[in-house]
């Protein structure tokens, strides 16, 4: 029994708790409920009567409590403590060692067994562990107030102040109430503006002394007890400075200043207030305002407030003072409000300081290339603005490489200028567009341009300008500009030209750092295309290389060495050397020849001729639906303004100016009688090409296999298509024909996949015979890139493939141009299949 003696206390000791906890929880919750309250100091926002009347009913239900509590209370005693203990063990081991033997008293052998059991059950009761009293009150008490209680006392412990319970004794009737008006009698708050996002601060924990808050924030003071006790004193507001403070129990009042804030009377406190100003926002361009390669304006700059910027603006506005005011900017500019643009604003991170980059396209906008002034605005959350100092500078635009296509962009912004140059501009378009065919590389620019012409004359003619159709002339120059501008490069050596002239003329006119960087990449682009059609068209050529020893010949290592080389030297300033690399490059590359692979005349491989014959066939075919989609637009535009005007008779309003100032008789006819002309001329065109098809059909490699039948039948689709694009455009229908147009295109791609299918299974068959023939046959020639054309008149090798420094940068350039393309949703669906096919392998 002495083992049990702490197990034993321990039990007896849950008991007391369990039934004291039984009796007594309705008092310990309306006790709890009691401090929770005064704690948070709900009898000092009450009148003194109310909070007394209420502690009276507290202290008559808390009395009430605890005399049913001690009604039902019982204290264990030691024998129910070991019963309890005792249940909780096995057979009931501490009631076997008080009992005694009964019978066989004196009988040894029985007295043996019956020592033998009170051994197993001393053993059992050495292994009793303290019973757990049972706490659970969820039968007496269902709706948990309890837990009602205790929440409310944790939080007021949390959030109450103890201070408050020292008020408490002015309760007691006969105080008189000056405690109670003396201790916590008042409570206060600041709140800062939010956008500051500084935190409220309770007076009532700011001991006496300085305090600095920003300015604008909100002050709250509320006085209890009897009136005249307490007084607010304070100078931060605006209305104490004007001598107009509010009275009464509860103050509120913004901080306008630094001052002194006081409540005074007993338990007041005086603070000296520092008012934080907030400082109004700032913002400046962080660098020279830059035009990008497409024209587009490039601003960037820096912005920083006390709390942070909320919105920006730039505001531009034309400076007469510093635009050369001749030609057709000599008249007066029509009035044009300034252009606002609104500045980008960080998405996330801290904006009290940041700086960020606007790049707005403003090349249609008349000012574009006239000086402006930039201003710039930030704003924050107090609606304080910022500006920064006016910047002079000229407005980027695109730039026109072409003199024609610039000429006509110039005219456009004389037009925007003021609708008075209308008659200037009508007669410089006519006289830089007086020999067409001598500047004209696209015929429909032409067109488009007379049309154009001919609609301000008209206009002109009849009054000044409408605001609609001088903007839609406006319009139609700038397609007409951006037309002759691009034109259509699908020639990689055009494109090549294109891209060294650019080049060329930024060097010569100081572009940029960031421009020249990126022409520099376009030249790279159209130097990689060249040389890759180059490489196509190795196998094309019929020149045995022992006959044309004498052509260049360059490597792709060396090409890229000229490329840095011309780089480094616009780098560096040193522009003279680098236009005389660049024209230098450019005799090389237009005196670069194509040199054929493997073997001598006439042993070059059919269905590389077949496959290339299709390719040229699908070229031309794609030109002339870029043409037939040009005539369709051109189509449309006669039907709608431009040629309801032209139909009009002379003389009448809107109509065409008289014939002798019509031009010559070639632009009537080209106007008047072009459109039908130009659809006899594109089926000419479309039936050439069926019957370079037919031609091509007949002589296609692989008859009997499967694939070679399939492609034989998709080229007869590609046939009957262009046939039907055929009669479409003899009507003029050429919506129809670009139907049947892409009908013809998507068969032919069909069947040049067919043709290279049954190609790469003729040359798997052949590729055992290969090695001994190339053994046999000597060394192979190389390409215009200076590299081996390989077995099977390829061009490249393995070999060469895998080595160099470039090899990893080439492949990430590949793989580049392969996320490009796949990129381009115009593309024929088979291609744009196959490129997904390659990006998912790699």
């Amino acid at each position: 029994m002495r083992a049990l003696r702490m197990p034993l206390l321990l039990t007896r000791a849950g008991m007391v708790a369990e039934r004291g906890l039984r009796a007594f929880w309705p008092a310990l919750s309306i006790l709890l409920l009691a401090l929770s309250a005064l704690l948070f100091g709900l009898h000092d926002a009450l009148a003194r009567v109310a909070v007394q009347w209420a502690g009276a009913l507290v202290l008559l239900a808390l009395m009430v409590a605890l005399g049913h509590g001690l009604r039902v209370f019982r204290w264990p005693s030691r024998q129910e403590a070991l019963e309890r203990l005792d249940a909780t063990l096995p057979g009931r081991p501490i009631t076997s060692l008080l009992d005694r033997q009964a019978v066989g008293a004196g009988d040894p052998a029985s007295e043996e067994i019956w020592r033998a059991h009170l051994e197993r059950m001393a053993e059992r009761a050495r292994r009793a562990r303290p019973a757990s009293p049972a706490l659970r009150l969820a039968e007496r008490d269902p709706y948990a107030l309890r837990y009602v209680a205790l929440l409310a006392f944790v939080m007021a412990l949390v959030f109450g102040s103890a201070a408050r319970l020292s008020s408490v004794t002015s309760l007691v009737p006969g105080t008189g109430g000056a405690g109670y008006a003396a201790a916590a009698s008042w409570e206060g708050w600041i709140e800062p503006p939010a956008f500051t996002g500084k935190p409220s601060i309770y007076l009532g924990d700011v001991r006496a002394g300085a305090l600095a808050v920003p300015e604008g924030s909100e002050v709250t003071l509320r006085l209890y007890g009897e009136t005249g006790l307490l007084e607010v004193r304070e100078t931060v507001s605006a209305a104490s400075a004007e001598g107009s403070e509010e009275t009464g129990p509860a103050r509120r009042f913004r901080v306008a200043r630094s001052g002194v804030i006081a409540v005074e009377g007993p338990g007041g406190r005086e603070w000296q207030i520092t008012a934080l100003p907030d400082a109004p926002p700032a913002i400046a361009l962080s660098a020279e305002p830059q035009r990008r390669v497409g024209g587009e304006m490039r601003l960037s700059f820096e912005a920083s407030d006390d709390y942070g910027v909320v919105s920006g603006r730039a505001e531009l506005e034309l400076d007469l003072a510093a635009t050369d005011r001749r030609y057709g900017l000599a008249a007066e500019p029509e009035p044009r409000e300034s252009i606002v643009l609104d500045l980008p604003m960080p998405i996330s991170g801290d904006r009290r300081a940041f700086t960020e980059v606007l790049e707005e396209d403003l090349s249609q906008h008349p000012w574009a290339g006239l000086p402006v002034r930039i201003t710039l605005f930030a704003q924050d959350a107090a609606g304080q603005e910022g500006a920064s100092e006016p910047v002079v500078a000229t407005l980027p635009g695109r730039r026109f490489f072409n003199p024609l296509a610039a000429a006509i962009a110039e005219q456009r912004r004389d037009l925007l200028w003021n609708r008075a140059n209308a008659t200037r501009v009508a007669r410089v378009l006519r006289a830089v567009s007086y020999r067409p065919d001598e500047i004209f590389d696209s015929e429909s620019a032409y067109l488009m341009l007379r049309v154009a012409i001919r609609r301000l004359e008209a206009g002109a003619a009849a009054g000044p300008l409408t605001d609609a159709r001088r903007d839609e002339i406006a319009r139609a120059l700038w397609d007409i500009a951006v037309l002759i501008e691009d034109g259509r490069l699908s020639d990689a050596l055009e494109r090549l030209r294109r891209a060294q002239d650019r080049l060329e003329q930024a060097i010569r006119d100081g572009a940029s750092d960031e421009e020249i960087a990126e022409l520099m990449n376009d030249l790279r682009e159209a130097m990689r295309d060249y040389m890759q059609q180059l490489a196509e068209q190795a196998q094309e050529q019929g020149e045995d290389r022992a006959e044309n020893r004498n052509m260049q010949e360059i490597t792709s290592g060396q090409l890229q060495q000229m490329l840095d080389r011309l780089q480094e030297l616009m780098e560096q300033g040193r522009t003279a050397e680098a236009r005389q690399l660049l024209d230098q490059l450019r005799r090389m590359m237009e005196n670069m020849q194509v040199t054929r692979g493997q073997g001598g005349p006439g042993r070059q491989d059919p269905g590389q001729q077949s496959m290339q014959g299709l390719a040229d066939t699908l070229r031309r075919q794609q030109g002339l639906n870029d043409d037939t989609f040009s005539q369709l637009q051109e189509q449309f535009s006669e039907g709608g303004q431009f040629g309801r005007d032209r139909r009009q008779e002379p003389g009448q309003p809107g109509g065409s100016a008289p014939a002798d100032e019509e031009g010559s008789g070639e632009d009537q006819r080209l106007e008047q009688d072009g459109q039908p002309g130009q659809g006899q001329a594109l089926a000419r065109r479309q039936q050439a090409l069926r019957d370079q098809l037919e031609r091509q059909r007949q002589g296609l490699p692989g008859a009997g296999t499967p694939q070679g039948d399939v492609a034989r039948e998709a080229l007869e689709r590609a046939g009957r298509a262009m046939e039907g694009a055929e009669e479409a455009l003899r009507e003029n229908d050429f919506a129809g024909a670009l139907d049947r147009q892409a009908e013809a295109m998507e068969a032919l791609r069909e069947g040049m996949r067919q043709l290279a299918e049954q190609m790469a299974q003729q040359q798997g068959r052949e590729g055992r015979q290969g090695d001994a023939r190339g053994q046999t046959e000597g060394p192979a020639g190389r390409d215009p890139l200076g590299r081996d054309t390989g077995r099977s008149g390829r061009a490249g090798s393995d070999e060469q493939l895998l080595q160099g420094e470039d090899v990893y940068r080439r492949a990430r350039e590949l793989l580049d141009e392969i996320r490009r393309r796949s990129s381009e949703q115009e593309r024929p669906k088979i291609e744009l299949e196959y490129l997904r096919r390659l990006l998912d392998r790699f």
